[in-house]
C-alpha cells in the first residue's frame, strides 16, 4: 500500500520544479472564488504560502483595480448601524445637558445680578465658620 510520504518531494526537488502561468492564474482564481485556501494550496502541491502569496499578487484581478475589497458580514453591518444610532442618541442627550447647565447658570447669573448676593460657592482649602456671605 502506498504512503502519503513516498510522494513527497525532497527540498532539492522542490526547487527545481516550476509551475506554468497558466496553472498558476488557475489557482488564484479557485483561491479568489473561494474554492480553496491557501493552506489547502500548501499542502497539495508542497509550496510555501509565501510562494502562493506571490501567485496573488502576480496574479490576483483586484490588481488592476488598485482597490481594496472589504467584505463584511451582516451582523457586522447591522451592529454599525446600531452604534452609529447609539451615538447619535447620546450627543442628542448630551448637548440638551449641556443647554440645561446653560441655562442654570444663566439664571444663578441673573439671580445675583438680582439680589446682590453671591450664590455660586467658592470653596478655599479652608472651611469657614460663617453659613453666607454678606451682600456685596
Amino acid at each position: 500500500m502506498a504512503r502519503r510520504d513516498q510522494f513527497t518531494m525532497s527540498e532539492s526537488e522542490r526547487r527545481i520544479r516550476r509551475f506554468s502561468e497558466n496553472f498558476r492564474k488557475d489557482k488564484v482564481r479557485e483561491l479568489e472564488i473561494g474554492l480553496v485556501t491557501i493552506s489547502d494550496l500548501c499542502k497539495q502541491y508542497q509550496v510555501s504560502d509565501m510562494t502562493v502569496l506571490s501567485w496573488l499578487i502576480k496574479f490576483s484581478s483586484m490588481k488592476e483595480k488598485k482597490e481594496r475589497l472589504i467584505v463584511e458580514s451582516q451582523s457586522d453591518t447591522i451592529q454599525l448601524l446600531d452604534l452609529k444610532k447609539k451615538v447619535a442618541e447620546l450627543e442628542r442627550v448630551v448637548g440638551q445637558k449641556q443647554l440645561l447647565i446653560d441655562f442654570q447658570l444663566k439664571m444663578i447669573e441673573l439671580a445675583e445680578d438680582e439680589y446682590r448676593i453671591d450664590i455660586k460657592k467658592k470653596f478655599s482649602g479652608e472651611p469657614s465658620s460663617s453659613t453666607g456671605k454678606a451682600a456685596k
